[in-house]
């Protein structure tokens, strides 16, 4: 491969056969060699190839300053990640969450912790994306011999499912949660129950809610459409379930100025409803 690029030693940005634009890494790989020259495939260690025009740009100017360990650690976890999710994943995530990665280790040799106020939240609505966190503290303190608290495993999900989402923000992220949070807290103690996390009802009430927050943070809603007809037939078949959907439009509308359309309170009734009937079986 062609070296388009010394970024430092270990870090450059290549052409391949084909004319592709690529970041690679490898420990020395570019010493005493200025662009033109060569890089051997054998000597080349992780290869970063993003689609995304300024993925790639940002990524570059990320990996100059930052140690070969810590890129290598948050590519591995997002490596992991692409595998147990099954899906592909924003190519911001590479920015973010090896940034991430990176200033966590540092926070941590300064002797400094960052709490995760969302923390016991994002293990329950979040539980895939929440083990691969736990997979890459093990993995961070095998490779960079330091344990992150678990605080960060939190911080690592949320990155992920950010990435999933295609979120600008990870701000976002948190007030998503939060409002998922504030959501399922109004039906538990609507109807006084605790819920079965584990239950496939359960699985699809938090993704929905997942998405109505990602709306309602997004200043998104359902179009309107002519659903009166289906609107009336869900209040009046699920009375108890569309009463706390009232209640937590009455919160939304008050706490975020949200005013939930017809199609979302009909969705959450149905959701809840579900949801409910299973865990009072």
């Amino acid at each position: 491969m062609k070296i388009h690029k010394v970024l430092n030693n270990n870090v450059a940005v290549v052409f391949d056969e084909k004319g592709r634009e690529k970041i690679v890494m490898g420990r020395g790989i570019c010493f005493k060699k200025k662009a033109g020259e060569n890089v051997k495939e054998e000597e080349i260690d992780k290869i970063f190839s993003l689609q995304a025009s300024d993925a790639q740009n940002k990524l570059q100017v990320l990996v100059q300053d930052l140690p070969m360990e810590h890129i290598a650690v948050g590519e591995e976890i997002i490596s992991e990640a692409k595998q147990r999710l099954g899906r592909e994943l924003n190519d911001m995530i590479y920015i973010s969450l090896i940034d991430h990665v990176h200033g966590a280790i540092l926070r941590l040799l300064d002797g400094m912790t960052v709490k995760n106020a969302l923390l016991w939240d994002i293990r329950r609505f979040y539980k895939e994306e929440f083990q691969i966190g736990l997979w890459a503290l093990d993995l961070i303190e095998k490779k960079c011999h330091l344990r992150l608290p678990e605080d960060e495993a939190g911080f690592i999900a949320l990155h992920l499912v950010n990435a999933q989402m295609e979120q600008k923000s990870m701000q976002n992220m948190f007030e998503i949660t939060q409002i998922m949070q504030e959501v399922v807290n109004l039906v538990k103690y609507y109807f006084h129950v605790d819920f079965d996390e584990e239950d496939v009802y359960y699985y699809r009430f938090i993704t929905h809610l997942k998405f109505f927050a990602k709306r309602l943070v997004d200043h998104k809603t359902y179009q309107e459409d002519d659903s009166d007809d289906l609107w009336n037939v869900i209040r009046t078949k699920y009375p108890d379930a569309y009463q706390c959907v009232e209640k937590i439009a009455q919160f939304i509308e008050k706490k975020y100025k949200h005013r939930l359309s017809k199609e979302e309170e009909l969705y959450l009734t149905i959701h809840i409803e579900r949801v409910i009937h299973k865990t009072n079986r």
